[in-house]
């Protein structure tokens, strides 16, 4: 009797590792379809979805195309930017997902950082300030360090000698591998024939 339910525990915790997983991610596309479909709640279901993507698509295109569509875009951000209370919101956003998608992708110099000597400790990391000096801290560089399973993490300023670039993985590589908790393997064959 015993055996038989450790053998029905051991195939329900396998069958969590399998279906986890897949719900998860279902149920994350999902919310995020009906959030984006809900903000255009007047319309059929679906369709709303469809008009916000063709609407950021559109907006898109006009910003970086023509010079009007980024006259109005500049114009609306500079309006923003000057605002009290809503130039903190507005900027500290644009910043992150700038440094993530924009033209001024920050996270993209991944590297290892030594953070103990004895025992040595390295963590991944990456470099999002090169230059310190204009904080008076000269030789030093500022480096984010993503908190696995969050999208949370921390900037740290270390001195230049304790970084060592990630030659294995690439940026995205990297932060799967922090944000995963190392779990995540790198591919290392199709790393070598890239």
């Amino acid at each position: 009797m015993r055996k038989t339910l450790a053998r029905l525990l051991r195939s329900f915790l396998q069958g969590l590792l399998i279906l986890c997983p897949i719900g998860i991610t279902a149920y994350l596309i999902f919310a995020i379809f009906n959030s984006v479909d809900s903000l255009v709640p007047w319309v059929p279901r679906g369709l709303g979805f469809v008009i916000i993507i063709v609407f950021v698509t559109i907006v898109g295109f006009l910003g970086t195309r023509f010079f009007i569509g980024k006259a109005v875009i500049n114009a609306l951000g500079n309006l923003l930017e000057h605002t009290p209370g809503i130039k903190f919101i507005y900027t500290s956003i644009k910043d992150i997902l700038d440094s993530f998608v924009g033209d001024k992708r920050r996270f993209n110099k991944p590297v290892w950082v030594k953070v103990n000597n004895d025992p040595e400790l390295w963590r991944i990391g990456f470099v999002t300030q090169k230059d310190m000096n204009y904080l008076g801290m000269e030789n030093m560089v500022a480096v984010y360090l993503p908190h696995s399973y969050a999208i949370s993490g921390w900037v740290i300023v270390v001195d230049k000698t304790t970084i060592k670039p990630v030659t294995t993985m690439d940026a995205g590589e990297a932060m799967k591998f922090a944000v995963s908790g190392g779990v995540t393997s790198v591919d290392l064959e199709t790393e070598k024939n890239k």
